[in-house]
């Protein structure tokens, strides 16, 4: 955004402070993190539980901010431009608002338990092969993260994709406000965020708060093997927009789209769908779960107008957010499935599924840790993943952690017991894995962030094996 600080006052509904000396000066951008500050930009000191911005904004005056917001609550303002707001939060809101709406960008909006980010960067690579594209980056997909992405793009932007997180009721409602997305994803309800809304039910009203703020004769994308989505979308409470299209997505053949066939190739799938005909595209991701994610966004592609040719050269330069089922060879030899970024009951199957397709290894080893904020049900959906494990999806389960404990009971239902280890040190479990493995095996990490499973693939990355068995 590049803005005069008379228009960005106007945008926001704030007033600029001596406007005859500060109305023409022009900010690149916007920051909230006083510890970077950014010459030329506006900064917006946002309040929280244990900061406030606002104590830093003479500095960051100081050292070349074009200018800073200022919440009227917060007594007299320095010296130097600034724009009086109610609310610092909301501003920053409005603001991403209006510059939408003036930049006139086509919005995808994506939403769901599982796989968003994935079908994030899917729908970027597809749509990138045709048109100038802006997405979330990491993520900030929350309340602060959409606004400053949407502050962030450029002018000659066509099409933004933004990525919305949640942790409770109306968090979705409100960045669908923001955004106003032309086309949104809802790709699939899952059991994340249990501890906080109680049911799957209650999930799934959260994510079609995505159809809240849609354009009118906007196009909702959802997964059609989830009944509670059409469900909730058949509730007098759920906010849709006027003429809001729908297309259904997933493995059922009653889907508008689903696959026809499926093959597991080198480091990837090669697909063909209802809608591609006979036409095949090589996925350079393993999993089912991930073709699915991909049907989504091939359903956006269409709807923008991309060709089924720069689609398939969309696919073949997809680039992933990190630790999601990145697949590496260790010096060792080893290879390494690494998707311990987050983990729920949803994703940890489907990350299993991934490892029993893999072909040509010695032995396949699962190491899960802990699920977090499941609720009341934690340590019963913990069971759960242990009994869908068998001894023909894999040869070794591994556990990290308090809950996972709970998998390897549920696992010794199916496994051998000498198959089934726990651990509650990661020295311990990374000491056993160099000991045992060989490098023709493949290691899974599953696990929620917390856990930071990641770290014993990355010692297995680099650190010899200690196996000599040919």
């Amino acid at each position: 955004m590049k803005r005069t600080l008379a228009q960005i006052a106007d945008m926001c509904g704030g007033t600029l402070s001596d406007a005859a000396v500060y109305s023409e000066i022009i900010a690149e951008g916007v920051f909230t993190d006083s510890r970077k500050p950014v010459a030329d930009s506006l900064f917006i000191p946002l309040v929280g539980e244990r900061f406030d911005g606002h104590e830093f904004v003479q500095a960051c005056l100081e050292q070349g901010a074009a200018g800073a917001m200022w919440q009227k609550n917060h007594g007299v303002p320095p010296q130097g431009a600034v724009i009086l707001v109610d609310d610092t939060l909301a501003a920053l809101q409005t603001l991403a608002s209006a510059y939408l709406h003036e930049n006139k960008a086509a919005v995808v909006g994506i939403t769901g338990s599982n796989g968003k980010t994935t079908t994030k960067d899917i729908v970027n690579a597809l749509l990138s092969s045709t048109f100038k594209v802006h997405k979330t980056q990491g993520n900030f997909n929350n309340h602060i993260g959409l606004p400053l992405t949407v502050l962030s793009m450029t002018p000659d932007t066509e099409i933004i994709i933004l990525e919305m997180g949640m942790s409770g009721r109306g968090e979705i409602y409100d960045l669908s406000v923001i955004a106003q997305p032309d086309v949104a994803i809802i790709t699939n309800i899952g059991e994340s965020h249990l501890l906080q809304l109680g049911s799957r039910l209650e999930i799934a009203r959260a994510k079609a708060e995505i159809a809240a703020g849609m354009k009118p004769g906007g196009l909702l994308i959802y997964n059609g093997d989830e009944p509670l989505i059409a469900q909730v979308l058949e509730e007098s409470a759920t906010k849709q927009p006027e003429g809001m299209q729908r297309f259904r997505f997933g493995l059922q053949t009653d889907n508008d789209d689903y696959p026809t066939g499926l093959m597991n190739a080198q480091h990837g799938m090669v697909f063909t769908t209802k809608q591609s005909g006979d036409k095949a595209y090589t996925l350079p991701l393993l999993g089912t779960h991930n073709v699915i994610n991909c049907l989504a966004a091939m359903t956006v592609a269409r709807h923008f107008g991309v060709t089924e040719e720069n689609m398939a050269t969309g696919l073949s330069q997809l680039k992933l957010t990190g630790m999601r089922i990145e697949v590496t060879q260790a010096v060792s030899g080893l290879t390494l499935l690494n998707d311990a970024y987050n983990a729920s009951p949803t994703s940890m199957k489907a990350a299993i599924d991934v490892l029993e397709g893999l072909k040509g290894y010695r032995m396949k080893v699962a190491v899960l840790g802990d699920m977090l904020e499941l609720g009341s049900e934690e340590q019963q959906l913990h069971h759960e993943i242990g009994t869908y494990i068998t001894p023909d999806k894999l040869d070794k389960v591994l556990v990290y952690g308090p809950l996972s404990v709970h998998i390897a009971e549920g696992a010794k239902k199916h496994m051998a017991a000498e198959a089934v280890h726990a651990f509650d040190n990661k020295e311990e479990l990374t000491r056993y894995l160099l000991e045992n493995l060989h490098p023709k095996d493949a290691v899974l990490f599953k696990a929620s962030r917390g856990m930071k499973l990641e770290d014993v693939a990355q010692a297995l990355q680099t650190a010899p094996l200690q196996n000599r068995v040919d």
